[in-house]
This record gives C-alpha cells, sequence and structure tokens, in this order.
C-alpha cells in the first residue's frame, strides 16, 4: 500500500507515528478489509488496538452496517451469554422480557470484540460456532438463531500460553487469527514518543484553554528512554497531568522526572508464581501452591531433624547426676519448631565421656530415655552396663530419700521429668 494511502488512513483515524512497525500493522489491516475474513489483533494494554477495528471495518463492503464494540472484559461471566447471544423470556431470574444480543443487532455488520481472551470456556465454544456456520442459540431456547458478522478479536493476553494452560480453546483461536495483526509497545516506537507527546500536549491546550507544553532536550530524553509501561494511554495521561498542575510551559527533565512512576525490574514473588513461570489466575490455585511447598518444607525440615538426632552421642547414665560442663551447641537453621535438643557433657565416674540433656517435658521422654535405653544395651564392654545401672539405682533412690518419697521433687532434683523417674523405678524395682 502507497504511503500517501496510509497517511490518509492515519490522518483519519487519529493514529500518530512513524514507527514500521505501526505502519506495517495499518497496511495489513487495510489489505484485510474488503476480503470478509475474522481478524485478531494483538498487543499490551494501551497500545491503541481499538482503532483498527474501526479501519476495518469503515474500509470493508460492511460499513453501512452495524458496527458493535464489545468489552469481553467488563461483562460478568453470569451474563456475557446473554449480551451476545440473547436470550428468551423467563430464561432466568430477572428476564422479564425477549432481548436481543449483540450478534443480532450486528446482523449485517461487524462486531469488535475486545478482551476475546477473559471469555469464559463455554462462551468460546458458542463463539466458535458462530464462526463457523453463523447459528446461535439463545439463553433459554431451542431455537437455531442466523447471524451475518465479521468478527474483529483483539486481546493483550498470551494465547498460546492460555491455550497450554487451558483456559483458552485452540481451535477457536486459529478461527480467529485468520490474519493477525501486531501492534507494537510504545517503548520499540523511538520517535514516536515524542510526536505523540506533542499532539497530546496540543489537544489538552485546546481543550483547557492554554498555551501547550514544550520539552526541553534533556526532557526529551528522558522522554523517550522511558520504557512506558502503560503505553500510549499512559503517556497521554501524563501529558494531561503536566499541562494542568505546571505553571510553566517550559518542562524540564526534573520537571517531567515527577511524573513518570518508577518501573520495578526486580523479581515479583518468585516462590508464590512458581520457577517454571506458571501464573495462577485465582485465589485457590495459589493456595494449593502454598500448602503443596509447605507441606514440602516441613518434610525436609522433619528429615534434617532425625539426622541432627543421629549425630548426636547417646546419654549415658550421668544424665541423672547433676555435674555439667557446657560446650558450644550445633549450629541449627532457625525455623518455629522448638529446639528438641541441648548437648551437654560430663565424663562418668568410669571414666567414659557421655553425652545428658537439658529435660524438655514430653521430647525429652522421647529422646533422653530412648538414648539411655541405648547407652545401657549397647555400652563397650560387659561391665559397663551393670555400672552404670547401678549409678542410676543409687541416685534415683539416695534422691528418693532426699526428698522423702516425693516423686515430683526427685524427678526435678534429677532434672528428668516424672515420667521417665517412673519408668526407671519400675525397671529397677523401687516400687
Amino acid at each position: 500500500m502507497a504511503k500517501a494511502d496510509i497517511q490518509q488512513v492515519k490522518l483519519r483515524f487519529g493514529i500518530v507515528g512513524n514507527n514500521e512497525g505501526l505502519l506495517r500493522a495499518i497496511d495489513v489491516a487495510m489489505q484485510v478489509a474488503p476480503v470478509d475474513l475474522s481478524v485478531l489483533i494483538t498487543g499490551e494494554s494501551g497500545v491503541g488496538k481499538e482503532s483498527f477495528p474501526q479501519i476495518i471495518h469503515q474500509n470493508s463492503r460492511r460499513k453501512h452496517g452495524q458496527y458493535i464494540a464489545v468489552n469481553c472484559g467488563a461483562i460478568p461471566e453470569g451474563t456475557i451469554d446473554s449480551e451476545l447471544f440473547g436470550h428468551e423470556k423467563g430464561a432466568f431470574t430477572g428476564a422479564i422480557g425477549e432481548r436481543k444480543g449483540y450478534f443480532a443487532e450486528a446482523d449485517g455488520g461487524t462486531i469488535f470484540l475486545d478482551e476475546v481472551g477473559e471469555l469464559p470456556l463455554p462462551t468460546q465454544a458458542r463463539l466458535l460456532r458462530v464462526l463457523e456456520n453463523g447459528e446461535y442459540i439463545r439463553v433459554g431456547s431451542s431455537k437455531v438463531e442466523k447471524t451475518n458478522v465479521r468478527i474483529v478479536a483483539a486481546t493483550n493476553v498470551n494465547l498460546d500460553k492460555a491455550i497450554m494452560e487451558g483456559r483458552f480453546r485452540s481451535d477457536l483461536y486459529y478461527r480467529l487469527s485468520t490474519v493477525p495483526i501486531q501492534i507494537p509497545p510504545l517503548r520499540e516506537r523511538g520517535e514516536d514518543v515524542a510526536l505523540l507527546f506533542r499532539k497530546f500536549s496540543s489537544d489538552f491546550a485546546e481543550k483547557y484553554h492554554m498555551p501547550p507544553i514544550q520539552l526541553t532536550d534533556d526532557a526529551k530524553r528522558l522522554l523517550m528512554a522511558y520504557s512506558w509501561p502503560g503505553n500510549v494511554r499512559q503517556l497521554k495521561n501524563i501529558t494531561e497531568q503536566v499541562s494542568i498542575i505546571e505553571t510553566s510551559r517550559e518542562i524540564t527533565a526534573e520537571i517531567l522526572q515527577r511524573y513518570l512512576p518508577a518501573v520495578n525490574h526486580g523479581p515479583q514473588l518468585p516462590m508464590l508464581f512458581g520457577s517454571d513461570g506458571k501464573s495462577f489466575e485465582n485465589e485457590r490455585e495459589i493456595l494449593y501452591k502454598v500448602i503443596f511447598d509447605l507441606r514440602h518444607e516441613v518434610s525436609e525440615l522433619r528429615q534434617k531433624v532425625d539426622a541432627l538426632t543421629e549425630q548426636v552421642p547417646s546419654a549415658g547414665a550421668d544424665y541423672l547426676t547433676c555435674t555439667h560442663t557446657t560446650v558450644p551447641q550445633t549450629t541449627v537453621p532457625q525455623t518455629n519448631v522448638p529446639t528438641i535438643i541441648h548437648p551437654t557433657h560430663h565424663v562418668s565416674p568410669q571414666g567414659h565421656s557421655v553425652t545428658s540433656s537439658m529435660k524438655d517435658d514430653e521430647i525429652q521422654d522421647a529422646t533422653t530415655y530412648e538414648e539411655m535405653e541405648r547407652s545401657d544395651r549397647y555400652a563397650p564392654d560387659d561391665e559397663t552396663p551393670r555400672a552404670m545401672r547401678d549409678v542410676n539405682k543409687e541416685a534415683i533412690i539416695k534422691a528418693l530419700q532426699r526428698n522423702r518419697g516425693k516423686r515430683k521433687a526427685t524427678a526435678e532434683e534429677l532434672e528428668i521429668s516424672e515420667r521417665t523417674l517412673y519408668r526407671k523405678i519400675k525397671e529397677y524395682g523401687l516400687e
């Protein structure tokens, strides 16, 4: 298509810019307009996708027919079928009469489905039938209706990814994208940023009856270096803010910087969204992911605690003595799980180095007593177990005598739990 023709289209539909990708998109739209094919327009939010369906409609044989633009993302899921295809009287609560849907209203014309990637799957199936044979059924009816519309769709969603995740039908995607048109983001359009700023400043000067603002050279460089995550829509909003708020009509880089929000390029909660790049579309999926990760972390923590318990030397009979020499504790990562063992060392009367633990109520019952049993059974020689048992027994007897048979006081003196004391009394026959 000739550059003069493209320039006329730009003037007619208010498109500003000379970027090659933008001009290519206009060229494709003009070429496909006379051919009755469905078109899919893709691009980031705010790039100006809404202008291209109008270009296609106004240059097609349907230009005298109805043109209807529908924002699919703004219609609730429960009513979108009724909005698009209509409904019969009494089809649902509140349906007090018949209603024509957008496809009936646009018969013979063009319907623009903006944000088509937000359509629920049942509605996608209905839309596919319209694309294939022009048929649809109203909500609450069994009669097949016919329509003759041209569908132009647009989305800022990555439909390839949505198809892989089961959120968009692949067959519908191929029917919609008979002719794809890609609109480049503003950050890739170079000098177009300055042209658009000048266009918007002129429009707002006329609207608010004030002189237009102008950029200094350093402000222009800053404007073109910014990434513009909101694209043309963001640029227009910022130009309007500066036009209204600033009293000076010459805008420096320092002034402009105050209106440009910082763009965060850092990681966005990598553990929440997963290392595989998968996004979660609802709170339930996020909750499942958090629970799964938590169970995995608890399992790993349990294994580390078990391994640490095995590495600590077993407790000997001197556990029941009160003389302790503290040594540095093993470094353990901080967690919300209580510390199970605090090892200290002591030399027994027989000269064997053994380990004792500070009491920790029920946890001590499950660990210290088991280690004491192990130390009695698996001593290095045959004499040591009997000597250790005698020492234990003697210590318990003397402690009971000092405390007049009160087991609670005896357990506290020996720094063991009452349950452990009861087991030892029964084992040694001291009942």
